[in-house]
């Protein structure tokens, strides 16, 4: 796998990680590589379900005292 960008979302509340997590994904390559960082309770649950439902890949999740990171492929 190739270098992934670092999306710091922490500090922002359900639905705000999603929304923006969408928003910069939107222009990035199929294939392309990025770690959401949250801390958000939620997003373990909103995260996962928004990779399904574009058909992102989580190639994994993390879990630290600061909340969770995400690891995305986008779709190809």
């Amino acid at each position: 796998m190739t270098s992934a960008d670092i999306y710091d979302l922490r500090g922002l509340k359900c639905p705000l990680p999603v929304l923006k997590t969408r928003k910069r994904m939107k222009d990035m390559a199929p294939g392309s590589l990025i770690w959401v960082e949250t801390s958000d309770p939620l997003a373990v649950i909103d995260i996962p379900h928004f990779c399904q439902e574009h058909g992102h890949t989580l190639c994994e999740t993390q879990s630290d005292e600061a909340g969770h990171r995400f690891l995305i492929e986008k779709a190809r």
